[in-house]
């Protein structure tokens, strides 16, 4: 293997930059858990902004962001409709059953975008031997799914299909601003009208930790308290913060400029019929693909790669997925590329 490769396995690869640190390095900082952090309250009050919420709370991850909505919208016993692919079902450690109590209903759907009658289909009669459907989650942008955008009129139809039929409605936004850097739909419009939502910081913006999980301010004093549960207060957690409102200031922009990047290695492997993209054509900045000859295969490929320069994610059924970030340049792009379209050929001649 190289010494230095292209890091296209996840954007959670990204690496705080010099102004990042700096900024974390002069943050102003107190106790969270008395909300003395002035930081960590800007970092809040910029984030519910940002997707139209009356208040956030800043966790240590996603995961946890996820966890803790489950937790302030369910009660044991309960069951939550969401995406067989989504991340809160496939890699989150089974946290909705072992902590929640909460049992899943994933929804087979093309690329993480389901139908309203799959979500009114779902939703189980009151019964006494039947769990409480009480949550429905999506993900926006779709994440093992191939980076899918939910467009803006269904995302709106199966969350008010789930307010009919009395759910709560929570939104994965790990890279919610992915969608608006290629839409131009904001934050905002996408969450509206949504029970809870998160941003991550941790992955296109760059930042080293974090995520922010928003809401209304009674929805947010729950979660603050499910937080506390699950390890409680960070202390002086304006250090991290500073770095998430760092990037809310520098780091947006650069989204579209990852999702270009993404194009940009699209347009060079689908010009080959080696491969197989799914979704055809990438939205945001992660492509998932397979391959149309029979001889390759992901793990093998994902290695070969990763020897000539390039890491990318071999995911189960025999597809590759790769995702673009900040720490990726439009060259390297073309050259990741252009050594994946080479280790397709080499490995095509030889099978």
């Amino acid at each position: 293997m190289k010494s230095h490769y292209i890091d296209l396995f996840s954007d959670t690869q990204t690496r705080p930059t010099p102004g990042m640190r700096a900024a974390m390095a002069q943050a102003i900082v107190g106790d969270e858990q008395s909300d003395d952090d002035p930081t960590t309250l800007e970092l809040c009050k910029q984030s519910a902004e940002l997707m139209g919420q009356e208040a956030g709370v800043f966790m240590p991850s996603g995961t946890m962001c996820n966890l803790a909505a489950i937790l302030t919208h369910t009660r044991p016993g309960d069951e939550m409709i969401c995406d067989h692919q989504s991340h809160i079902y496939c890699t989150e450690a089974a946290g909705a059953s072992a902590l929640a109590g909460v049992s899943v209903w994933p929804l087979q759907s093309p690329h993480g975008i389901f139908e309203v009658q799959q979500v009114i289909d779902a939703v189980r009669p009151r019964t006494r031997t039947a769990p409480r459907t009480s949550l429905l989650t999506i993900e926006q942008t779709t994440n093992f799914s191939g980076g899918a955008i939910w467009p803006l009129a269904q995302l709106r139809a199966v969350r008010d299909a789930g307010h009919a039929h009395g759910l709560k409605c929570h939104m994965d936004g790990a890279r919610l601003l992915n969608a608006t850097a290629t839409t131009g739909i904001s934050a905002a419009e996408y969450a509206s009208g949504w029970d809870s939502v998160w941003i991550d910081l941790s992955k296109g913006l760059g930042c080293p930790v974090g995520a922010v999980l928003c809401g209304s301010a009674d929805f947010i004093h729950q979660a603050w308290q499910w937080k506390y549960r699950l390890g409680g207060a960070m202390r002086q957690s304006g250090v991290l913060a500073a770095a998430g409102l760092y990037a809310l200031e520098h780091n947006i922009a650069q989204l579209k400029t990852d999702n270009m990047n993404a194009q940009t290695i699209w347009n060079t492997l689908s010009g080959s019929d080696l491969f197989r993209f799914d979704p055809a054509q990438p939205s945001s900045n992660i492509l998932r693909f397979t391959f149309n000859a029979e001889g390759i295969n992901a793990e093998a490929f994902a290695k070969r790669c990763l020897a000539e320069g390039v890491r990318i994610r071999a995911l189960g059924g025999n597809f590759i997925r790769a995702t673009t970030h900040l720490d990726v340049s439009a060259q390297e792009a073309e050259t990741a590329a252009q050594t994946m379209l080479s280790v397709a050929q080499a490995m095509a001649t030889r099978g």
